[in-house]
């Protein structure tokens, strides 16, 4: 948007800085650095509803405010501000997973395909009417990771012809079919938790879906106490072992699911590296006949 020429970013709005990593250094929003470089003002409000905040937004009389993965919900009084509204672009092909994690919900059902929607924001959650949408096929074996990076590179210039257009008055937004609107959550720890009597195709869509964040997670009872396990990355395997149950052929470590065993790719230990499948057999040759759980 910066480098549009015809679009000026007049201000930019985001989430208060974090601590982050084990020292808890205080980390600015990559968005805030971006604009501080260049020059633009920034806001991090504590609340979105405060009177003085709307009327700091009021001075710039903006157009549109565009939000991306902003994670809040914009009070009434807010959204009324710009003359054309709220703008938000959202990865999903709504009405379908509304919501805070529409791309993890795709890949959790194992669906072949999904989108990005232009759209303008009213007071409920992913609801407003839409100024366009984009469909992408899902491969096989997409990850989060992959996936986000398709919706980036296809939402970008979406976002921007549609503004122009909308601006322009050549656009006009379609309401949303209500009746068929479907929703999804927000993601917690322990969403990666691993239920070895699932299917193995459930459990694999869990691992490309949930890692890197919230990570999908198993626990291994060892010499007395519970060691967490991070698995990275597996393929559906076709032997046929107990739910939960692991097995080391060579350098290749099986776990059964409630249909057939996945065939470990990554994993990480507790206070380790991630390793693939054959370093974590080096060091934990004792995983052989070990029953994962919860």
């Amino acid at each position: 948007m910066l480098e549009t020429g015809d679009i000026e970013v007049a201000a930019v709005v985001t989430q208060q800085d974090e601590p982050v990593g084990r020292k808890h250094v205080l980390t600015p929003p990559p968005v805030k650095v971006l604009a501080q470089e260049h020059g633009i003002p920034v806001w991090q409000p504590q609340s979105m509803k405060n009177p003085a905040f709307h009327a700091t937004l009021r001075q710039y009389e903006a157009d549109a405010f565009v939000v991306i993965a902003f994670g809040r919900i914009l009070p009434q009084e807010l959204i009324d501000i710009p003359k054309h509204g709220v703008i938000n672009v959202h990865p999903s092909l709504l009405p379908k997973y509304r919501g805070p994690s529409p791309m993890h919900a795709a890949l959790l059902a194992g669906d072949s395909e999904t989108g990005v929607c232009v759209m303008q924001i009213d007071a409920q959650m992913d609801h407003g009417p839409v100024l366009s949408c984009e469909r992408m096929a899902i491969d096989p074996l997409e990850t989060i990771e992959s996936l986000t990076k398709k919706v980036v590179d296809v939402g970008a210039p979406q976002l921007i012809s549609s503004l122009r257009a909308f601006i322009g008055g050549v656009l006009t937004p379609i309401e949303q079919d209500h009746t068929q609107a479907t929703f999804c959550k927000l993601l917690s720890r322990e969403d990666g938790v691993i239920t070895w009597t699932d299917s193995a195709e459930v459990i694999e869509r869990k691992i490309r879906a949930l890692n890197p964040w919230p990570s999908t997670s198993t626990l291994w009872t060892r010499r007395g106490e519970d060691v967490k396990l991070k698995i990275l990355n597996a393929k559906i395997g076709t032997a046929v072992l107990a739910p939960g149950y692991a097995q080391t052929i060579g350098n290749q470590l099986y776990i059964g699911t409630g249909t057939t065993a996945i065939l470990v790719k990554e994993i990480q230990p507790a206070g380790s590296k991630p390793m693939d499948a054959s370093a974590f057999i080096r060091g934990y040759a004792d995983i052989h006949g070990a029953l994962l759980h919860k």
